[in-house]
């Protein structure tokens, strides 16, 4: 095939991953799908419990393409949840209105470990959405899958009735790494190898790219961020890759500040994601490892105004000689107008 004619047929975001730097960055943001989209609203209204909408194949494929067909990102990403995970190593989960995830007791480690090689099979309805996501969706535009990394997963798991979690901090399961470090680091290896056949079940499903959501990376010193974070995904990016998956891989280690750059240097995914707190100096330290994602502030999306625009204008100055994908540091927030977005993708060239 002509060069040129691979360009064409090989997604923006494929690309970009491959290290290409582009006339644009390819653009898709967190949480796309999601309450800020009145159609979202509408379509989440017809099934009250959260997993049972998530694990709906094809209302959670709808939700997936829901913001592709209103902006035309360059990306769609599966609508799922990390907290999928517990539930398939049978620890119950549920969403509470106004207060989020809930979990149950945690098991004993010894029998979720006999369920983490059906992990996939366990999530297969999270492959059916893919695989009509997959249906639909132009060819131009790629499709993601995703896992939430052991240590945030664990976290939740972790918490359990304790609930500190709904107060913006891991303080249980920080103590639990700290006090009990051989229970934390048996969890962990249950959750790489239920992820790594969670993953390779996406990829097999029509998932092009596969990232994992390190949310909790924030505020561990850099002994814990090497055992809870970076161990952990090295062995995980290793099982995906024994399971015979070459999807690549991005990495999203949030708030993990200045261990970006190790993290970039040391884990074997094809592209890093920043997060809003990350320095533009630190972003192009990190880009000139592999290539980069991010990181606009989802509170300055929400804002909008000539602020915006100027912050677009100082990523694509800062990021846009190199590989680079343009994202949010963080979800899109639910009450970020609609035209914020619009304005967005027009000032990056992308509408």
């Amino acid at each position: 095939m002509h060069p040129k004619a691979r360009s064409m047929s090989t997604p923006l975001l494929i690309q970009a991953l491959q290290g290409q730097t582009l006339s644009r960055p390819p653009v898709w943001f967190m949480r796309q799908a999601g309450r800020y989209l009145p159609e979202y609203r509408a379509l989440r209204a017809t099934t009250p419990d959260f997993i049972s909408f998530c694990l709906d194949h094809e209302k959670a494929a709808e939700a997936t393409l829901q913001p592709m067909r209103r902006f035309g990102f360059d990306a769609a990403i599966v609508f799922a949840d990390i907290l999928l995970i517990p539930q398939a190593l049978g620890q119950e989960v549920w969403f509470e209105a106004g207060e989020g995830p809930r979990l149950g007791a945690l098991p004993p480690v010894e029998g979720m470990h006999d369920l983490t090689a059906g992990a996939g099979e366990a999530l297969k309805q999270v492959g059916q959405t893919l695989s009509l996501v997959r249906s639909q969706l132009e060819p131009e535009r790629a499709l993601i899958g995703f896992a939430g990394a052991p240590w945030t997963v664990a976290t939740y798991m972790l918490d359990g009735a304790a609930r500190t979690i709904g107060k913006g901090e891991r303080a249980q399961a920080r103590t639990y790494a700290y006090a009990e470090p051989e229970k934390v680091a048996a969890l962990l290896d249950v959750l790489v190898e239920a992820t790594a056949h969670y993953l390779k079940m996406q990829a097999d499903a029509g998932a092009q790219v596969l990232k994992i959501f390190e949310s909790w990376a924030e505020g561990l010193p850099d002994d814990l961020f090497e055992s809870l974070v970076l161990r952990p995904h090295q062995t995980l990016v290793r099982r995906v890759r024994e399971l015979g998956v070459t999807t690549p891989l991005i990495g999203f280690p949030r708030g993990s500040a200045a261990l970006a750059e190790r993290y970039a240097a040391e884990v074997d995914v094809q592209a890093v994601a920043l997060d809003t707190a990350c320095p533009l100096e630190v972003g192009r330290r990190v880009q000139a490892i592999k290539p980069i994602q991010g990181a606009l502030d989802p509170l300055l999306l929400r804002a909008g105004g000539p602020i915006l625009d100027r912050r677009v204008d100082q990523l694509l100055e800062a990021w846009g000689q190199g590989p680079w994908i343009f994202n949010l540091g963080h979800g899109i927030l639910p009450d970020v107008p609609v035209a914020h977005v619009e304005q967005v993708l027009k000032r990056i060239g992308a509408q």
